[in-house]
């Protein structure tokens, strides 16, 4: 009885710590001033980095065992690559690339056409 409790106990070890560390972690977005947001998203990515790198040992020591239910460490990582990939565009945005300059024409002399004075 008691390896089965120490399984589940493995088990739940990493999505028990991520919602620890989304609860503890970061403090609601209540600043004014944009560098003071910039520092809490800053270090919202830092925090994504350790939580990455705790679901790639959880996935790497996983018992490997025949069990119903698996929790799928690699959907747990793409999401937070996907969401560490949103909080880094939001603090570096791209610059707009420069359009492809249509030719200009050059000649800016109006030519009027002469008409004949009608009879």
């Amino acid at each position: 009885m008691t390896s089965i409790s120490t399984t589940t106990a493995e088990r739940c070890r990493v999505p028990g710590l991520l919602l620890v560390c989304l609860l503890v972690g970061p403090t609601p977005a209540l600043a004014v001033d944009t560098a003071s947001e910039h520092a809490r998203l800053a270090a919202l990515v830092r925090q994504l980095d350790l939580i990455d790198r705790l679901a790639e040992h959880a996935a790497n020591t996983a018992p490997r065992e025949h069990a119903r239910y698996h929790f799928d460490y690699a959907r747990l990582r793409n999401d937070l690559k996907r969401v560490r990939t949103g909080v880094q565009d939001f603090l570096v945005p791209q610059r707009a690339q420069p359009r492809d300059p249509v030719p200009l024409a050059g000649d800016y002399a109006r030519r009027e056409e002469r008409k004949e004075p009608s009879p």
